[in-house]
């Protein structure tokens, strides 16, 4: 093909290209927000949805939450809440949008490095379609993951730009895209060593004494290894800042766990077997789960010598083979290389391993079978035919299990059993489970979820917390004690853990002590908004009205959409006589939380009190509708028996005056 003709099959391509992953992905727009970091992220976070402010912004720089520094991802999801507010579907499209703009930015910048249209163009759909790439997608949270990687694609674009030719401008864009890169994730730490390794391919910028050795590019400045290794040095320190910035905050925070949980040869072993296991969900993706415990326990240690062994081969062959072969060379490496922060060695959380983690070091992979099967097949016959065919067979398979996996990110509760379905011993799928069914009233469910959660892992702080929580609501005060006593032995930062015991403590008239436990967590997270919360109800039960108000206030400050706490302060208000005031609290609670049988009934009972008998019979009538629906049989009686004293305390209407006939 001539240039004008790969022009347009180029535009072509990556026509076709995203009309397909947009839609195979489009049903993410009907999708939920996930009870697994989604809260953390939007829909619990103040800053985030208030979208684009001044404070927000300042808050994104300056501020560490969910264990990150990610300034640019925060930034992101203020803008999706300044534009569509909380719509699951509208968060989800812009990750999708982003997952487009890598595929097309992939396979532009492969094309122009190589000049190879069609594996140029292998390498972008399977890394636009695999199902790997689902967790990435569909998954509100990793934002992260996606917006890195777009800002990855535009760095190895803009190196592309500088290694045609090298000037301090060129230079710069490259520092500044990969800096922006860092602030979305810090992922990017690896990218200069792929940058050095595509010095040789398919760049084949540098220069060796054997030039037989020299892999060439066209319109490519040739330079010395030296030259290459120190232009990567400025890149390599602000990686190496990233990487230590990270690092505190994540020991600090507690996400990464101690060499005393995890040992040096543990790590080791789960990084090979981690390495293997990748491979094969690549070429056989099934039983994808959002989270793998670990498995390194069960495994024998010829099976994790078999995957050492492998690893160790696989490097050997292609460097043995590097000259005639410089691809496998670079894609294995890439792989290798690009996995480091995320295989484990730094064991951060509970995983074994991620979905997501394959979003950027599988190129290398793609790289690898792009490459080499046109050369192995040359000699055949109708090697284009096989070749087209089998990519097609192998997209349209990709896409089949793309979509089928796409159906259990719909929302939390498919997400959560499938997991459970597919792995063994999943102590997080169960405590992620319980807290979902929790949110929606079915505490039952809630309770025997969390219950296999700890029987699985006995230590497991969060399931324990969310246990007591359970059982509390239930009643079981005394047992809801006992596993927050118990969380905090194991976790005495736990905040968590402290308020919980708190409210608990309210429940059994404890209130010195629940004190206690409120301040312990405002000294740990000063910004706690449950803990001053739980310090305004031990003051209202103290009958200390002024101070309770304070608090409810400093709340309301905190958090203005909180429903609960606006009719809180309301009943506080209420009880101090300051009907006027209460009422507005109440219509708030209702403004936010309109099909709340509770808030309609606390806004009668004000309405009453402050002799407004009309409107009070009007909201006391919502207010048993929806009780009744709900099947809240006791709120049901109670506003039934009020709304008979409203009726028989309204005063009579007097009839309209009548006008005799002449």
């Amino acid at each position: 093909m001539n240039k004008i003709s790969d022009k347009y099959w180029l535009i072509g391509i990556c026509l076709v290209l995203s009309l397909v992953t947009l839609a195979l992905f489009w049903q993410v727009r009907h999708h939920a927000f996930i009870t697994f970091d989604d809260d953390k992220y939007v829909t619990d976070n103040s800053y985030v949805k208030a979208g684009l402010t001044q404070e927000g912004i300042i808050w994104a720089f300056t501020n560490i939450h969910v264990h990150n520094w990610h300034p640019l991802t925060w930034l992101s999801h203020m803008l999706d809440c300044e534009l569509y507010g909380l719509n699951p579907g509208a968060h989800h499209f812009t990750n999708l949008l982003f997952h487009v703009a890598n595929v097309v930015l992939l396979l532009l910048i492969l094309f122009q490095m190589t000049g190879n249209l069609w594996s140029s163009t292998f390498v972008a759909a399977a890394f636009a379609l695999h199902p790997l790439r689902v967790e990435s997608v569909a998954w509100i949270a990793e934002r992260k993951d996606v917006l890195s990687t777009f800002f990855w694609m535009l760095t190895m674009w803009a190196y592309v730009l500088y290694a045609k030719k090298p000037n301090i401008r060129r230079y710069l864009l490259v520092f500044s895209v990969l800096c922006m890169g860092l602030m979305a994730k810090q992922m990017l730490v690896t990218l200069p060593f792929v940058l050095l390794l595509l010095d040789y391919w398919p760049l084949g910028r540098l220069k060796f004494r054997d030039q037989s050795f020299c892999w060439s590019a066209k319109n490519v400045v040739n330079v010395s290894v030296q030259r290459c290794i120190l232009e990567k040095l400025p890149l390599v320190v602000l990686s190496a800042i990233a990487s230590v910035i990270i690092y505190l905050i994540q020991e600090r925070t507690g996400l990464v766990q101690t060499i005393t949980q995890y040992s040096l040869v543990y790590r080791i072993e789960n990084a090979a077997v981690a390495y293997i296991a990748y491979l094969g969900k690549m070429f056989w993706p099934s039983r994808l789960a959002f989270f793998y415990p670990s498995v390194i326990d069960s495994l024998s240690i010829w099976y994790i010598a078999a995957s050492a062994l492998l690893l160790v081969g696989i490097t050997v062959a292609v460097i043995w083979k590097i000259r005639q072969c410089p691809y496998l060379f670079v894609g294995w490496l890439w792989y290798l290389g690009t996995l480091v922060p995320v295989i484990g060695l730094v064991q951060v959380w509970e995983q074994a391993m991620a979905d997501r983690y394959t979003y950027i070091p599988l190129i290398g992979i793609f790289i690898m079978i792009a490459w080499s099967l046109p050369l192995l097949l040359a000699k055949w016959q109708y090697h284009k035919v096989v070749l087209g065919t089998s990519a097609l067979i192998i997209f349209l398979a990709l896409s089949i299990c793309t979509h089928l996996q796409l159906r259990y990110w719909r929302n939390s509760e498919a997400l959560f059993e499938h997991a459970l379905e597919v792995t063994e011993n999943n102590y997080i799928a169960h405590y992620f489970l319980a807290h979902s069914l929790y949110k929606q009233g079915k505490i039952v469910s809630a309770i025997a979820h969390n219950y296999e959660a700890v029987r699985i892992k006995p230590y497991f702080v969060n399931a324990l917390c969310n246990l007591g929580a359970s059982l509390a609501l239930t009643g079981r005060l005394d047992e809801a004690i006992k596993l927050y006593t118990r969380a905090l032995e194991l976790k005495p930062d736990l905040v968590e853990a402290r308020v919980n015991l708190g409210d608990a403590l309210i429940g059994r008239k404890n209130l010195s002590e629940a004190v206690i436990h409120f301040n312990k967590a405002l000294e740990m997270q000063p910004d706690c908004v449950r803990a001053i919360k739980g310090l305004g109800k031990v003051f209202l039960f103290q009958a200390k009205y002024t101070e309770a108000i304070e608090k409810y206030k400093l709340v309301l400050q905190k958090t203005p959409d909180d429903p609960q706490a606006h009719n809180d302060l309301g009943v506080i208000l209420s009880i101090t006589g300051q009907h006027d005031e209460a009422i507005e609290y109440f219509e708030k609670a209702i403004q936010l939380s309109p099909n709340s049988p509770k808030a309609h009934f606390m806004l009668a009972k004000a309405l009453s009190t402050a002799g407004k008998f009309v409107k009070a019979i009007k909201t006391a009538e919502k207010a048993l509708e929806l009780a009744q629906s709900s099947q809240q049989h006791k709120l049901t009686k109670q506003i039934q028996n009020h709304l008979q004293l409203y009726r028989a305390s309204r005063p009579p209407i007097e009839p309209s005056p009548q006008i005799s006939p002449d």
